[in-house]
């Protein structure tokens, strides 16, 4: 049995989405229809349904304390950095469309945000595994193109999602570390459980270049040629710093941080981090 997702947090009376909610009062919605079976509760009988195909048929709810996952994809441009093992963004498709199958299957709600320049498009969570397939299908059309607006577009979220919600970030997250900082604030102080996926190529963390090199911005038309060992000390410097500071930050409002190399395999990534948070929530 694979290890279910689990949320850090309360979700406004759920701590796990592994578990359906049956109806509760009128702090539902509907999910599904089933057939009946003897010793079901006759006042979930569809007779509507049931007028229109003589067949009696069964709602299904499920309450609006159940995990809701919105997974925001970093689709800019410097996604497609790729090295020996591939781009960020193959990376990325791999991990989301692992979660979105496990958090479909266990009974939850899973959503997708992609964001270049712009919000490119947005799957509102759902639990069905029609809506999986939409997930897949949009992942596999992601181009990475543009500047990042993730900034905005965790702002925008923040304030959208009202209810509780498990809020997973893949980025390369090169944007001012406290801009995002706020962002990642803002997201806690609306009580979301925030995972930060931090993806890096291992050339970006070593720096190991032992000729002249053309550097190329992939989100503008910037570019530098330069000896990389004249810079790398200054670089490897200013990135420790960086990472840091992200670090740091995250700890300190209470969000899950995780950098990740795509020289590793995506599998045992995901797979510590279900353990850990299994255990977290234990």
């Amino acid at each position: 049995m694979a290890q279910p997702l689990l949320a850090r947090f309360p979700m406004e009376g759920t701590v796990s989405g592994q578990h359906r909610s049956p109806h509760r009062g009128s702090s539902v919605e509907f999910a599904e229809y089933r057939n009946y079976v003897p010793g079901d509760d006759l006042r979930r009988l569809d007779w509507r349904v049931f007028a229109r195909s003589d067949r009696f048929y069964m709602k299904e709810f499920e309450a609006e304390t159940n995990l809701r996952c919105y997974m925001v994809f970093d689709s800019s441009a410097s996604m497609r950095f790729s090295g020996k093992h591939g781009s960020k963004l193959d990376y990325a498709r791999r991990m989301i469309a692992t979660l979105a199958y496990l958090i479909v299957h266990q009974g939850d709600a899973a959503g997708l945000l992609s964001v270049g320049e712009k919000t490119v498009f947005e799957i509102p969570p759902r639990r069905n595994p029609a809506h999986l397939q939409l997930i897949l299908e949009m992942l596999g059309k992601v181009e990475p193109i543009g500047e990042t607006g993730l900034i905005s577009a965790l702002h925008d979220l923040a304030e959208k999602v009202r209810r509780r919600a498990l809020v997973i970030i893949f980025s390369d997250f090169f944007a001012d570390p406290e801009a995002l900082l706020n962002c990642f604030q803002h997201l806690r102080f609306q009580k979301h459980d925030l995972v930060v996926f931090h993806l890096l190529d291992r050339m970006e963390l070593d720096f190991q270049f032992d000729r002249p090199v053309r550097f190329v911005d992939l989100e503008s038309s910037f570019s530098l040629v330069t000896e990389p060992a004249t810079i790398r000390d200054e670089y490897l410097q200013q990135l420790r710093a960086f990472l840091g500071r992200l670090k740091e930050g995250c700890h300190e409002f209470k969000a899950d941080y995780r950098q990740v190399v795509t020289d590793q395999e995506y599998g045992k990534v995901l797979a510590d981090f279900l353990v850990e948070r299994a255990r977290y929530a234990a």
